[in-house]
């Protein structure tokens, strides 16, 4: 049975997934939301029948061992038989530095290696077509075979035999074989020796990436694989961060909510930035930074889209592909995400926040000026136009709409970082007259979503409810964590939303039911908020408890269950840079620590 106990390889242009076997079931190609030429994750059929995998069985296999090289995206499975034979497979996307630039190519290296004894094993390349509807078309050469698809042609070239590979013979592992699964490309060297070669820098360059982060002193395991994960969901050719790799896991069992996250939400802008500048991972920043500037510039200042491709488009046209079964067998799957065509009226402020970064942070190389504080101004003044108007909010209602308390403290947000972006380029007048605004939003939200009656701050304009974004108003500036609200706000969240050990997004019916299952970001928002109110060892304690969530590799999925199971696509940006920024709040400085 299927589960999310994967790990991921990338390296900006593309990510695969591998179960605890080494077997590829995700990978688009050519890019992160292209076609997914591995899609036996959303598929659920016998064994024998799998279509989109790139599996090498061992014969009579007993167990598996899988782990990380350390620092790194490079993944060791080792498969051992009943005899005690062994095979170690090394699987590595390639990234490293070549010619002043990184090298990322749409490529993936697969080294086999006999540790012990005599392994047989079954080389299993069965890739998919238009989501699993087609088989590519195959033609043989003197040591590769290429697959042509309608979106890419990809050749494997090797040294292990070719009507093994073709006919899923199973063959005796003498010592080493390399598989390089990738562009239609003439391979200019040995075989073996670009294997090497790949991963041997692969690995050096994420070890000198890790080396530059800026981390915590209490979980550095954690974080180190919480950002090189971030980095793995950046599509380098553009800057975008995806909100995950995968199309359609579902939230809970049989729950249909299932959703494709191959695309970049301007929402999760400002908590990303926050994590990237955290860690001191610059690059990765300023190239997400340029991305959101540039959809903001392309839209002209006219209403902003919650959700854009990674290449900026604004099309994310959805279907339901029949071809494809489900996540154990748990359809439907879905490519293309109508959320797009929503009305979110946090997105103004979610984009200002990121843009602001541009205006206050001197090591950045392309600064704000004037010029993107005058398209800024097209997004702030939407946002004064619409803070009090029904929307379908953070959490995606798609049959119905309110008048969200987090979509309007977004909005007083856009004014509030208009307001010191306009003082700090000396624009007096400007800053006082977006200091008004934001007064007046603040006003808004003070009188009509909070609730007397409970101390705390609502989820809507007319409701009693709570929903998990609202542990952000500390953190957005809208409220001091030292005010009474905002402690009351925290213990309602405690009180309504929190089961075991995890926060739930919100309890209230939508447009599928009620919630079955955990969002874990909002879990380490809790853990950030207690910390802010003064309770922070209870913080630390609840940080550890979601900490442990995590899968064997240290990913994390977008919900968890009542049992510590993951759900939702995988591996989640949201609940990654949740973890990174709960575990800078929470740990000892370094100056005290040692």
């Amino acid at each position: 049975m299927r589960s999310l106990d994967l790990a991921l390889i990338g390296n900006g242009a593309i990510g695969l997934l591998l179960d605890a076997s080494g077997t590829v079931v995700w990978g688009c190609f050519p890019r992160l939301d292209g076609d997914p030429t591995f899609c036996a994750l959303v598929d659920d059929v016998p064994a024998g029948d799998e279509r989109g995998v790139y599996a090498v069985d061992l014969v009579d296999f007993a167990r598996a061992e899988q782990a990380y090289v350390e620092n790194t995206a490079v993944l060791t499975t080792r498969l051992y038989d009943r005899a005690g034979a062994c095979v170690e497979i090394t699987d590595c996307v390639p990234r490293f530095n070549q010619y002043g630039r990184v090298f990322h190519p749409v490529m993936h290296v697969r080294r086999l290696r006999k540790l012990a004894g005599n392994p047989r094993i079954v080389v299993r390349l069965r890739p998919a077509v238009s989501y699993g509807r087609a088989q590519p078309s195959i033609t043989v050469g003197n040591s590769h075979i290429r697959y042509v698809m309608p979106s890419a042609t990809v050749r494997i070239t090797t040294d292990a035999s070719l009507t093994a590979i073709l006919e899923e013979r199973p063959f005796f592992l003498g010592d080493t074989l390399t598989l390089l699964l990738g562009p239609d490309e003439t391979v200019q060297s040995a075989v073996g020796e670009v294997g090497r070669r790949f991963i041997d820098e692969t690995i050096k360059y994420w070890r000198d990436w890790v080396r530059r982060l800026a981390i915590p002193f209490e979980w550095q395991r954690a974080v180190i694989r919480a950002a090189i994960t971030v980095q793995q969901n950046a599509y380098d050719d553009t800057g975008a961060i995806v909100a995950a790799m995968t199309t359609s896991v579902p939230e809970a069992a049989n729950s249909a909510r299932n959703w494709d996250y191959r695309y970049c939400w301007l929402r999760d802008g400002a908590l990303i930035v926050k994590a990237l500048n955290g860690l001191g991972a610059t690059d990765t920043m300023e190239r997400y930074l340029a991305y959101v500037v540039g959809i903001i510039a392309g839209e002209s200042g006219q209403t902003l889209q919650p959700v854009y491709r990674i290449n900026g488009d604004s099309a994310l046209g959805e279907e339901v592909v029949k071809s494809l079964r489900g996540y154990r067998g748990m359809g439907p799957v879905r490519n293309g995400n109508d959320a797009f065509r929503q009305v979110q009226h946090d997105v103004y402020g979610s984009a200002i926040l990121v843009a602001t970064h541009m205006f206050f942070d001197e090591r950045l190389v392309n600064r704000g000026d004037a010029a993107l504080f005058d398209r800024l101004v097209g997004i702030g003044k939407r946002a004064v136009a619409v803070y009090d108007r029904p929307d379908a909010g953070t959490w995606e209602l798609r049959k119905s709409s309110r008048v969200h308390t987090l979509s309007a403290v977004l909005c007083w947000a856009a004014c509030d970082r208009l307001a010191r972006i306009a003082a700090r380029l000396g624009l007096v007048d400007r800053a006082q007259a977006w200091r008004d605004d934001a007064t007046r939003i603040r006003r808004f939200v003070d009188e009509r979503c909070y609730s007397e009656a409970r101390g705390s701050y609502v989820s809507a304009v007319g409701v009693t409810s709570v929903d998990a974004g609202l542990l952000l108003l500390s953190d957005l500036g809208f409220v001091a964590a030292a005010d009474p609200r905002f402690a009351g706000t925290v213990k309602a969240v405690g009180n309504d939303l929190k089961r075991g050990d995890f926060i739930f997004r919100y309890v209230d019916h939508d447009d599928y039911g009620p919630p079955e299952n955990a969002y874990i970001a909002s879990s380490f928002w809790y853990a950030n908020a207690l910390a802010a109110i003064g309770r922070f060892e209870d913080a630390r304690a609840l940080f550890e408890r979601v900490l442990a969530c995590r899968n064997p590799h240290g990913l994390l999925a977008e919900h968890v269950d009542a049992n510590g199971e993951h759900w939702g696509n995988f591996p989640h940006t949201a609940s990654t840079v949740a973890l990174v920024t709960s575990a800078m709040r929470l740990s000892v400085p370094w100056d005290r620590a040692c």
